[in-house]
């Protein structure tokens, strides 16, 4: 993972809040995650505080206090919609968020206890959400893009993974028709650590930062990330509608992708090292 740029100890998140936010200040504070790009601390009972840990999510926080409010609305499951803004001070350089605090445990640590249910509420939740985006919407260099975008470094890293069945399978996402219709919105990170299980059953999707406009299958990709079998992938599908054969083609590329990163790059973190693995799996299984 990568390092953080900032020092974040408690003590200087407690001053953050007790100089922008007094009424929190005194809630206990409880660091829950180091994440890639942020701190995740617990605050009271009702509140997380999200604070990135590196130059490259300032931006990220930003789209989520722009965007999430108006996107909550319309969505089915519930999302952390910032309550309170940050700003730059005592001596941290950006942006930062307190959201409510959604009970449950990830989907990487808990999957859910009936996979066709939680396939039927995310294909619906992705169904809400993949709309046209506003023509502001944030742009993404890496998510939403033409798979093509991504040729480099799935060559490097399925070069490392020596299966010739993973050549085949991304030979065929390339070669399926581009996304011709608008710039959708799009999630941009929906892997099962972004998603929460409380009581066996979804309920909530976190961490919005890299939210952008583009092609559906970056999202859609979730369903080989999730769900093992075939047939939840197919509930799934149904459940979003409209999902063209080329979208779900590119969208099990996309799970490829992605499933190789983790796999490549978390020697660090054993719990997303096996979700690349499971991934990368369930993208091999489907013959």
């Amino acid at each position: 993972m990568p390092a953080a740029e900032v020092p974040l100890p408690p003590e200087l998140i407690r001053r953050l809040l007790a100089a922008q936010h007094p009424d929190l200040a005194d809630l206990p504070l409880t660091v829950l995650a180091h994440g890639w790009d942020n701190l995740v601390c617990r605050l009271g009972t009702a509140y997380l505080v999200r604070l990135p840990r590196r130059a490259r999510a300032a931006g990220l926080v930003r789209n989520e206090q722009r965007w999430l409010p108006s996107l909550a609305a319309r969505l089915p499951l519930p999302v952390p919609t910032p309550v309170r803004e940050g700003v730059p001070g005592c001596g941290y350089p950006w942006a930062w968020s307190v959201v409510p605090y959604l009970p449950g445990e990830t989907a990487a640590h808990t999957p859910p206890a009936d996979p066709g249910a939680a396939a039927r509420a995310l294909g619906a939740f992705l169904g809400a959400l993949h709309t046209p985006a506003s023509p502001e919407a944030p742009v993404h260099a890496a998510r939403g893009v033409p798979l093509a975008h991504r040729a480099a470094g799935v060559a490097e890293n399925l070069a490392a993974l020596g299966e010739p069945a993973a050549y085949e399978v991304w030979r065929r996402a390339l070669a399926a028709p581009e996304w011709t219709g608008p710039p959708l919105w799009l999630h941009g990170d929906l892997h099962p650590a972004n998603i929460l299980v409380h009581e066996g059953e979804l309920s909530g999707v976190v961490d919005f930062g890299d939210l952008t406009g583009g092609d559906p299958a970056t999202d859609l990709a979730a369903a080989w990330m999730l769900f093992p079998r075939e047939a939840d992938r197919d509930t799934f599908r149904a459940a979003h509608g409209g999902v063209d054969e080329a979208t779900w083609t590119r969208a099990r590329g996309w799970a490829l992708a992605l499933g190789l990163v983790f796999v490549t790059h978390s020697a660090d973190n054993p719990l997303m090292a096996g979700v690349g693995r499971r991934t990368v799996g369930a993208v091999l299984g489907e013959g």
